[in-house]
């Protein structure tokens, strides 16, 4: 915590602010997680077309990345942080409006933009404000937004649905996203330096979004990025329904608290490891913690199974977001930052896209627990592709990949 101390008052108010809009933006999106397919399902909603509503979300996260990646670069880190407070707060007030299922995955889609434009905005905006010597453990503290919004968020979002009803749900997620607007207009956003005419043209990989894609800087991370966002997306859309269907008397909104609360403990010595010992082996664990959770849902049948998988998960995603932050800001120029942040995370976003409908035809087909088989499968998948490809050879992606050596490609 003394690194704040480094900063300025500006800049700590600014952070402090932040900070406070992205609790709230979380929460929101939070308590949407354990209740959103309840809701759907309340409306007659089979599995299959389910996983395609809640697969939407990341049809707005995909088409909106490169072009808020783009605005933050090139004008306002804040200005896409507003836009994604803004729909934030309007979303959630437009899955009372519709009712079918073309409709439903339009507002879904619409509601995804706010992930895009927030995470975009607010990680940039950080790297900004952060000494390049403690990135990764600044970067660890901001994120903690995330598991203490989703802690607080599904277990609050639980309790609102079953004790009033799903109209006062909404209302109550939209209204953090207004609130969370409402205070970012008081960040104020230092001019930046364009570092983009004074980097060698020999080095800095130009502006193409394709070549930026396909840099090996990104191209593995957002790889991986996939595989976990289908385990995340298959996750989300059906752990409520698993849990109600295996006749357990349990929230599954306490599955995202208990997990967010173990997200919450390792980012707080995450951050400050990863800048000590290197970067690569945080993601090794992290992959390989959300593989064993994800294997426990496959037999988890008691209220504390589903808690120890939940804060597994929690682990394994704690220290997955900010170590790839970390990652993708030692490897950027100042000036396509908010560019190699969207293109990275539009990894996890494609995955999040295609696991509603694969999953929900996996349900149909088979049940809810082999739904989470493949998945396993599909992390074992990624674990290998991170330990083989992450450098530039085998021996080296090796080394990094297990803490033995460094990033090749950081800048």
């Amino acid at each position: 915590m003394k690194v704040f101390l480094t900063l300025s008052a500006s800049e700590r108010r600014n952070l402090l602010l932040m900070f406070a809009a992205g609790l709230l933006f979380w929460s929101s999106i939070g308590s949407l997680l354990p209740t959103l397919p309840l809701y759907l399902r309340s409306l007659g909603i089979a599995d299959q077309q389910l996983g395609f509503v809640m697969g939407a979300f990341a049809i707005g996260l995909l088409l909106a990345r490169p072009y808020i990646g783009a605005i933050a670069d090139s004008h306002s880190r804040k200005r896409v942080i507003l836009i994604g407070t803004a729909v934030c707060g309007l979303a959630p007030l437009c899955y009372l409006l519709v009712h079918s299922v073309p409709s439903l995955m339009m507002v879904r889609s619409f509601h995804g933009i706010s992930l895009a434009a927030f995470t975009t905005g607010y990680i940039a905006l950080v790297t900004d404000l952060t000494p390049p010597k403690n990135r990764g453990e600044v970067l660890g503290y901001m994120s903690l937004i995330n598991p203490v919004g989703v802690s607080f968020g599904p277990a609050l979002g639980g309790f609102v649905q079953q004790a009033f009803g799903n109209e006062y749900l909404f209302i109550l997620t939209g209204s953090f996203g207004f609130l969370a607007f409402l205070i970012m207009t008081q960040v104020q956003e230092n001019k930046r330096t364009d570092d983009s005419h004074k980097t060698d043209s020999s080095t800095a990989i130009q502006p193409g979004l394709w070549r930026l894609l396909l840099s090996p800087r990104i191209r593995i991370l957002s790889l991986v990025l996939l595989h976990v966002g289908l385990a995340f997306g298959a996750m989300t859309a059906f752990i409520s329904l698993l849990i109600q269907e295996t006749g357990v008397n349990f929230n599954a909104g306490l599955f995202f608290t208990a997990a967010a609360i173990t997200s919450f403990g390792i980012r707080l010595v995450a951050g400050p490891l990863s800048d000590r010992i290197g970067r690569g082996i945080f993601i090794t664990l992290s992959i390989s913690l959300y593989g064993i959770s994800m294997f426990m849902l496959t037999f988890a049948d008691t209220t504390w199974l589903f808690l120890l998988s939940g804060c597994i998960e929690g682990a394994g995603f704690g220290l997955l977001i900010p170590t790839t932050s970390a990652i993708v800001a030692d490897r950027a120029y100042p000036h396509e930052r908010g560019r190699l942040f969207g293109l990275c995370l539009g990894g996890f976003d494609l995955g999040i896209a295609l696991a509603g409908p694969i999953a929900g035809m996996i349900a149909q087909a088979f049940s809810y627990q082999s739904i989470f088989i493949c998945i396993t499968f599909i992390l074992i998948l990624g674990l290998l592709l991170f330990l083989t490809q992450s450098s530039k050879d085998l021996p080296h992606s090796l080394r990094y990949a297990l803490g033995r050596g460094r990033d090749i490609y950081a800048l």
